[in-house]
């Protein structure tokens, strides 16, 4: 089984008219898992109510109080902008604040299973910077989720994957100077943000960011997995793994130029269970509804099947 995390809630952070970041992203996604010949090996969850946890504490160890208000007050105020790319309504701070749940929530299933769990969320997180918003993101969620990780039993390193088409530039400003959270991300660059250039290490050798460039394709990937990335995440030796799993570098996306096929994200999937099944994917990108709904499926899918853990 492969737990799922998603709430009808995810889709009331209203992101406008002709918005990539929109909720028919995680509809398509919920209707193909609900019609796929792996639906009976899913166990969906609601996260947990922002009654029975207070997240903004969790939120706080990664941003300024400054900034959850101002997100609050601009929803309380009925929308606005917190950057040109990232509207907030009514709705989104509630919304953006079960997200974060969803993504704790995903940290429980993971420890309490021991096998992958998958948050279906919106908004995204890994370019929302500890002062500010931007890149459809409004929490990091992965970093947030890193932070609660590590305040569980028997949990003393966590990594971050990131392979999302975009840098997860707010992801790394917020963990890089934490000894116990490592960071890694393959994207395309030069591309938006126009971060991860790939000189990045961070004061304790925790950060890896692996520029891809435009029109990459799976055996590029594969060539930078296992020459790179696996041997940097086994030298790490993290207790857990999370995967800010965007899907914007799929061929059809509208906001990239990577060449990869939905199918190819299980291959991904397959490499970071070759190192732990202690995995929690969350979504990031990914604005073709079709080649994302697969992609999301191939990865559940991979998690399925999965072969042998080498990392412990």
């Amino acid at each position: 089984m492969v737990a799922i995390i998603y709430s009808d809630v995810f889709l009331e952070h209203i992101t406008g008219f002709g918005h990539p970041e929109r909720p028919g992203r995680l509809t398509a996604i919920v209707e193909r898992l609900r019609q796929s010949q792996w639906a009976p090996s899913l166990d969906w969850h609601l996260p947990t109510t922002l009654e029975n946890r207070n997240v903004v504490d969790w939120i706080l160890k990664a941003h300024s109080a400054d900034y959850v208000a101002q997100v609050r007050s601009l929803a309380q105020k009925g929308g606005g902008r917190l950057d040109g790319d990232t509207p907030i309504s009514q709705q989104s701070f509630e919304v953006a604040c079960l997200a974060v749940n969803a993504w704790l929530d995903g940290i429980d299933q993971v420890l309490a299973t021991q096998q992958p769990a998958f948050v279906l969320s919106r908004p995204p997180g890994h370019h929302a910077l500890p002062d500010r918003g931007m890149g459809f993101c409004v929490f990091a969620n992965a970093a947030i989720a890193a932070f609660y990780a590590l305040e569980q039993p028997n949990i003393q390193r966590v990594a971050i994957l990131d392979w999302d088409v975009h840098h997860g530039n707010g992801t790394e400003a917020i963990v890089a100077t934490h000894p116990n959270i490592a960071y890694c991300s393959l994207h395309e660059y030069p591309h938006y943000p126009g971060t991860g250039n790939g000189k990045e290490r961070g004061p304790h050798g925790t950060v890896l960011n692996l520029p891809m460039e435009a029109c990459s394709t799976l055996p590029d990937y594969q060539a930078k997995f296992d020459q790179v990335v696996i041997p940097f995440l086994k030298a790490f030796g993290p207790d857990l793994l999370i995967v800010s799993a965007g899907y914007d570098a799929n061929a059809d996306d509208p906001l990239a130029n990577i060449n990869l096929n939905p199918s190819d994200f299980g291959e991904l999937t397959q490499y970071c269970l070759s190192l732990t099944p202690r995995i929690l994917f969350g979504l990031e990108g990914g604005y073709h509804f079709e080649s994302l709904s697969a992609s999301v499926e191939a990865t559940i899918a991979a998690c399925l099947t999965p072969p042998e853990p080498t990392l412990r």
